[in-house]
């Protein structure tokens, strides 16, 4: 079998043959009236759209979503954006490939991170809600989950020990913010921490993601209602005050109804854990964007999500004033003119994402 070659790594027009996973795959009409198929396909560096123009009725038989497909064919540029149009596509058996080149991992180290959580919640001066937060945390089959579950399918920390990665950032966040808007650090942490804690059982696990059916008829904030009850009651003396404050926290962090918040934050603490969680959460959606998307030069295509195209580069930074002559070298070799093309083939990309709804 030839080596795999990543899609973070198609820059050339060269054709290539590699092994990839179908995230989707549909069957399409041109223009014309021909049909054709478009593939997402993907491994542990992104996601690329595909096109097959050939014999899609027969392929679209043959291969499924979920499938490992060894593909041939060459990279593309389509308005700005990068595709791959496929000559030759084959599914093939699971067993033939390495499982570590498709999945997508978190930065951070998993043990590394539930460490530092751990030593987080043991210097919470508040003895119900130490307690209560690192007998959820040390049971045994949570703990196994939360290292390596994902904290949503496709939207923020989408990847291996996402939902862990994005525990940590917020109750980190959780830390510092209580102390500068003088609130009371255990219920920010605590609500950090319990949150989307459920999610290791609203969602599945594995290189496709799916929700289970608790997190269909239920879902992941009655399912934290569900925890804070069920670790309390091995508590002696639990105060119930306290109890019904931590469920706020966790029934309100969607924000508004609108959002499937069951309730509005009605504390300060509840707030700030909701915006805690909007913050980080979009924050690394916005990282993703950068890092995965397709399109050429500094702008990504329209998210939908975020409704918005997202500038994808680094911003300029200088440690030191710029030398009156490198200025005018630098007008010299980059006349006004050459900007305004700049300017206008971007623009012209951008607008290529965009469509009109009825």
């Amino acid at each position: 079998m030839s080596e795999k070659i990543f899609i973070a790594d198609l820059n050339g027009k060269e054709e290539i043959e590699s092994v990839f996973l179908v995230k989707y795959i549909a069957q399409m009409e041109a223009r014309d009236g021909k049909k054709y198929l478009n593939i997402v396909l993907s491994d542990a560096s992104g996601e690329l759209e595909a096109r097959l123009w050939h014999h899609s009725d027969e392929v679209i038989q043959q291969v499924s979503k979920n499938d490992f497909v060894r593909v041939v064919g060459k990279p593309n540029f389509y308005q700005g954006k990068k595709q791959f149009i496929i000559s030759q596509i084959e599914s093939i058996e699971a067993k033939e490939i390495d499982k570590d080149d498709f999945i997508l991992k978190a930065m951070q180290d998993p043990e590394q991170m539930y460490k530092d959580l751990l030593e987080i919640v043991g210097k919470l001066k508040d003895v119900y809600i130490r307690n209560l937060l690192t007998n959820v945390l040390k049971d045994k089959e949570i703990a196994r989950r939360l290292k390596m579950w994902q904290a949503g399918k496709s939207i923020h920390h989408a990847y291996q020990s996402g939902l862990l990665e994005h525990i940590l950032s917020c109750t980190q966040l959780g830390l510092s913010l209580s102390k500068h808007y003088k609130v009371n650090e255990n219920y920010v942490v605590a609500g950090c921490i319990l949150h989307d804690l459920c999610k290791v059982y609203e969602l599945t696990d594995g290189m496709t993601v799916d929700y289970t059916e608790e997190g269909k008829l239920v879902g992941h904030l009655v399912k934290g209602v569900e925890l804070v009850d069920r670790f309390s009651y091995k508590i002696k003396n639990f105060p119930h005050q306290m109890k019904l404050h931590l469920k706020h926290i966790l029934l309100s962090h969607h924000g508004e109804y609108g959002y499937g918040s069951p309730k509005v934050p009605q504390t300060s603490e509840a707030y700030l854990v909701h915006l805690i969680d909007l913050m980080d959460s979009k924050m690394n959606a916005l990282e993703m964007i950068k890092r995965q998307d397709s399109n050429v030069g500094h702008w990504s295509g329209y998210v939908k999500h975020l409704d918005r195209i997202i500038y994808k580069s680094e911003l300029p930074f200088y440690d030191q004033y710029i030398a009156d002559e490198s200025v005018k070298e630098d007008n010299q070799r980059k006349p006004k003119k050459s900007y305004e093309k700049d300017l206008k083939q971007n623009l012209g990309k951008m607008l290529g994402d965009f469509k009109v709804e009825n």
